[in-house]
């Protein structure tokens, strides 16, 4: 199975007081009415709009955003011009997808204070939510030249250098940050995965361990303790933290998506298609289960399973070729050839050092229509591998429908048992385009007694020889 994913980075902050952005931190420090002259002009303003605050915390804790953000109607006109209740009512926008107003807002306030630290904070995750990196980074250095000890624009910077594989200074960050709130839980967190791509497993387990003491429900946690003994080697520990999850949070993707991975490592194969199968159906918009799903049902027999596996991760994951390899080669499974040209055509186009991709798109062109068809593709492809290789006599063949017995003899010499099963199986797939089945048989049969299992040819192969009854029972 092909796989170049992993879950979303642990850390964010907010996560662990569920709420977005940091909303709870801005709720904290709006829950006490002003001090002074302000005080006792506007006492009574104060104490109401400290149990409008309320009201929005337990609205935010249900995951009632509309409901809080009417709220704000009902707070005096004087208080609901205050910095900090303006960017609480930014952040919850953000959260709700209204960046526009959200930015607006925020705009506006640091407009009047340009140092301004809790609204600089809030441009900043509007921008990483717009991806702009290079300005979100450099909000946050502004923060921290404002507040040195700005505990979440410390964790985001941690955050960013760590994504960017700057580990030394990932580690750094969050450092400051644990000397601010040495129990903060994304900063814990975030100095563990810098230990932990140290390959300093005791020290990030220690950071973990007290994150988990410090937060026992916080999932997040044992998630990242359960990755980091699954680096180590301890799968068991890992999947008794993702246990321990699941329990937690019952509808959480990532859990059971986890789960899968560390029983894969287990070779407990069944177990782990139904993790992924459950992430599915928590969330069947979202692509990395798939490529599980879909390579455990071609394990497995379940072909046609496979095939919708696959085809969904064409529509989520366009830029994911190992996607279209996997559907075209389905797609060769049952005949047709016309899709499966197509998806091997996306799969090469995304992916040209792989010859493969090409061969495969010009035999099923061929046997979609006439022969000679997929003769200009396959000259941009011979343009892309070395003149004197296997391949490229291949791709000629391809090209010049002759010569065939060349190619047979520099087949045979070949010396990489790989590339002789794969070119064997490629003669085979030639002498079935030109209706040659006798001789197409042979080379099939040939290419499956190699035994190859990591050439991507090989279940195709195993396809046409049961197929075709070439091997006794």
């Amino acid at each position: 199975m092909k796989n170049f994913i992993h879950k979303p980075v642990f850390f964010a902050a907010g996560r662990l007081l569920q709420k977005p952005l940091f909303v709870a931190v801005l709720l904290a420090g709006l829950c006490a009415v002003p001090s002074g002259a302000q005080q006792r002009a506007g006492e009574q303003a104060g104490a109401t709009t400290q149990s409008i605050l309320q009201r929005v915390t337990q609205l935010l804790d249900q995951g009632k955003t509309t409901e809080a953000l009417a709220l704000f109607n009902e707070i005096n006109q004087a208080e609901a011009e205050r910095s900090s209740i303006q960017l609480l009512r930014a952040s919850i926008l953000s959260s709700a997808g209204m960046r526009l107003e959200s930015r607006d807002i925020v705009n506006r306030i640091i407009s009047r204070e340009p140092n301004n630290a809790e609204a600089l904070y809030v441009r900043s995750v509007l921008q990483g939510i717009e991806g702009q990196e290079r300005e979100q980074r450099a909000t946050l250095e502004s923060v921290i030249k404002i507040n040195p000890t700005h505990l979440a624009a410390l964790i985001e910077l941690g955050r960013i250098a760590f994504l960017g594989k700057s580990y030394r200074t990932a580690a750094s960050y969050f450092d400051r940050a644990l000397a601010v709130s040495p129990d903060d839980g994304d900063a814990l967190v975030g100095r563990a995965g810098v230990h932990r791509v140290a390959k300093e497993t005791q020290k990030a387990e220690a950071l973990l361990n007290r994150a988990i003491e410090r937060y026992p429900a916080w999932v997040t946690a044992r998630t990242e303790r359960a990755q980091l003994y699954r680096e180590a080697g301890f799968p068991q520990n890992a999947l008794d933290d993702l246990d321990a999850a699941q329990r937690l949070e019952g509808d959480n993707y990532w859990v059971y998506y986890d789960r899968g991975n560390v029983l894969l490592d287990l070779n407990r194969r069944e177990e782990a298609l139904r993790e992924f199968n459950r992430a599915v159906s928590l969330n069947p918009d979202n692509f990395p289960a798939y490529v599980f799903t879909a390579g455990l049902k071609d394990d497995i027999g379940d072909l046609d399973g496979a095939e919708r596996d696959y085809e969904r991760l064409t529509r989520l994951r366009p830029d994911y070729y190992f996607a279209f390899e996997g559907l075209g080669l389905h797609k060769m499974r049952k005949g047709l050839w016309a899709e499966a040209k197509d998806a091997f055509s996306q799969a090469y186009a995304k992916a040209p050092q792989e010859t493969s991709y090409a061969l495969l798109a010009a035999a099923s062109w061929m046997l979609a229509g006439r022969p000679t068809d997929p003769r200009q593709f396959l000259e941009i492809a011979m343009r892309k591998v070395a003149r004197d290789s296997l391949a490229w006599y291949m791709l000629k063949l391809y090209h010049d429908l002759s010569g065939d017995l060349d190619v047979a003899q520099r087949v045979e010499r070949e010396q990489n048992p790989g590339i002789k099963a794969q070119m064997l199986f490629y003669l085979g797939l030639y002498y079935d385009v030109r209706n040659s089945k006798t001789l197409a048989n042979r080379y099939f049969l040939q290419a499956y007694d190699m035994a190859q299992k990591n050439i991507l040819e090989r279940r195709l192969n195993e396809w046409i020889v049961a197929g075709r009854n070439l091997k006794p029972n």
